[in-house]
Parts: structure tokens; C-alpha cells; sequence
């Protein structure tokens, strides 16, 4: 056996896959496409043909692996390793744990991948070694992970952490009541369509060549554009509420902050985030809690789920 782990973080688009050293250091880093629109089986063919490139650029077998760790967009039994609902590969109560470790020969975990993202950032990142914190990451939708008494907390349900989910404005239409329904990129890239269709905007180019992208607010923000300005300070205040709400009914001291559009829109935007959340942080005599972003961006998800799959090695299973 190596000692070496593989993480590999699957989305809807890409999976990115790193084989991790015992130190926690990345040797190889790879970023493929999913090829979702190919179906479920071919995902699944493609993320253990990742992990055997991965294998073959350090010059192992996958059966000489310590282990793997996958990290999934999906409703996940990380206990049963099994994907319970993946609606954008296809997968569900897919057995992914046991499959994939038939297929490489070795034993593999299975994580949520937001959960995988707040443990990278945990056992290497920005929250290192912090025994209480709240990570929330925002990109297409918005998920949640918690830590506490320095491990990821699940809760008796298996839910804790999806913050996303939360009812944030009970007197809004459907489809606008929920924290990722109002403020996950894809609800500020549809409010910034359909305002720009009468109001000037640097926007417009990119409106023309289809769905708004996390890079593309980031740069209008930056630039100054007012549309833009208008819908992402909006949008962070609302944020701020939600988590400031969450640090008062969990005592949380730490707010991590990842995701595509944060990773976009940077510490700006993290700042009236974090103004908005501690006006709202009951008492004020608390203390300052302390608002971070991602330290390990993109590979977060990588580290997360390789510490994962050490996780489950020094436990026995």
C-alpha cells in the first residue's frame, strides 16, 4: 500500500480529482468534464477512469491506494456509501461506495460536496483545526456544512448543515421562499436577465451568449456596474441575515464562505456579508465572529474528500 489517497470531486460539469499525500499535500490535480447528457453508467465508467489517470501520473495502481473518497453533488448515506439522489448525473440509492471499490480494489467513501469542501478547508484550509464553524458555499444552488467539537456534525436526521433549504421569505411567491431560491447565483444571474432588459448594464454581452456565469458578476461587480452592484448587495445582505440568524441559534464564532460566486466575487463581497451577518448576531456582546472565505478554492472538495477517505481508514472502516 502507498499511503496515498485519491479525492475526487464529482458536479453536474466537472469532476476534478488529486492524489493527496500523507502530509495532505496534492501531487497530481486533474479536472475532466462529466459528460453527464452520456447517463448515469457512463458518470460512473468516467469518475473510475479519473481516478486510474490520476493513479497512472504517480506511477500506482488504484489497488495500491490507502484509499478514495468521492464527493458528490447529491443526498448522500455516507455511513452505506450511497448516492441517494445525484438529480444532475442520474443517480439514485446507486450503491457508489461498493462499486467503486470492486472496480479499483480499494476501499472508497462517499461524501456530500459541500460537506467534503468544509472538511478540506478544516483539515488544511482556512478554518484549520477550528472546533465550531458554519461553512456555507454559494454557486449554482447553496449548501451548508457544520463542525463541531472539531468533526462535521450530521445530526440525528442527517440534514444538519443544509441551510440552503431554509425558509427565508415566507410571503414570496413559490419558487422564491427558500435561502437558495433568492440568493444562490442562479437566482442573481435570473434577476439580473430580467432587469437588463430595461436597465443599462455591462452584463449585456454575456446575456447574449446565454446563462450568466459566477466570473461574469464577478466582473461587472468589480467594475462597478450598478445593475450588477444593486442585485449582488442585495443579495449579500439577505445572506448576512440568514447566516447571522444561524450564529445566533448555534453559537457558531466562525462563517466560511466558498462556492463559485464567492470565489468570484471575492472579499468585497464577503465584507457586506459579514456586516450584514453580525448586525443580526443576537447578543452583540458576543464578541466579533470571524468571517472567512475559502482558502483552498477549487480543490477544497479534492482535500475533503481524501480526508474523508483517511477519516474512515483510521477508523476501521
Amino acid at each position: 500500500m502507498s499511503g496515498l489517497v485519491v479525492g475526487l470531486d464529482l458536479g453536474g460539469t466537472n469532476m476534478q480529482v488529486g492524489v493527496v499525500d500523507e502530509r495532505g499535500g496534492v501531487v497530481v490535480h486533474l479536472k475532466r468534464k462529466t459528460r453527464a447528457e452520456r447517463g448515469p453508467d457512463a458518470v460512473f465508467d468516467r469518475v473510475i477512469e479519473t481516478v486510474e489517470r490520476a493513479c497512472a501520473e504517480v506511477g500506482v495502481a488504484p489497488s495500491d491506494l490507502a484509499g478514495v473518497g468521492l464527493a458528490v453533488a447529491a443526498a448522500v448515506d455516507a455511513e452505506r456509501g450511497v448516492a441517494l439522489d445525484a438529480p444532475n448525473i442520474g443517480w439514485r440509492d446507486f450503491p457508489l461506495a461498493r462499486c467503486a471499490g470492486e472496480r479499483l480494489g480499494c476501499p472508497v467513501t462517499v461524501e456530500n460536496d459541500v460537506n467534503a469542501a468544509v472538511l478540506g478547508e478544516h483539515a488544511v484550509g482556512a478554518i484549520r483545526g477550528e472546533p465550531e464553524a458554519l461553512g456555507v458555499w454559494i454557486g449554482t444552488g447553496i449548501g451548508g456544512a457544520i463542525i463541531l467539537n472539531g468533526r462535521l456534525h450530521r445530526g440525528g436526521l442527517g440534514t444538519a448543515g443544509e441551510i440552503g433549504h431554509v425558509t427565508l421569505l415566507p410571503s414570496a411567491p413559490t419558487g422564491l421562499k427558500h435561502f437558495e431560491q433568492t440568493c444562490s447565483r442562479s437566482a442573481i444571474a435570473d434577476r439580473l436577465t430580467r432587469l437588463a432588459r430595461t436597465r443599462e448594464t455591462l452584463l449585456r454581452d454575456d446575456l447574449e451568449s446565454g446563462p450568466i456565469r459566477s466570473g461574469a458578476i464577478g466582473r461587472a461587480y468589480a467594475a462597478g456596474d450598478p445593475l450588477t452592484r444593486e442585485i449582488v448587495d442585495e443579495a449579500a445582505g439577505l445572506i448576512g441575515v440568514a447566516l447571522g440568524s444561524a450564529v445566533t441559534l448555534l453559537g457558531m464564532p466562525v462563517v466560511l464562505l466558498g462556492g463559485g460566486l464567492v470565489e468570484a466575487l471575492g472579499e468585497p463581497f464577503v465584507g457586506r456579508v459579514a456586516e450584514a451577518g453580525r448586525a443580526t448576531v443576537f447578543p452583540e456582546s458576543v464578541g466579533p465572529v470571524r468571517f472567512t472565505m475559502t482558502a483552498l478554492r477549487e480543490k477544497a472538495g479534492v482535500l475533503g474528500a481524501a480526508a474523508r477517505a483517511r477519516e474512515a481508514l483510521s477508523a476501521g472502516r
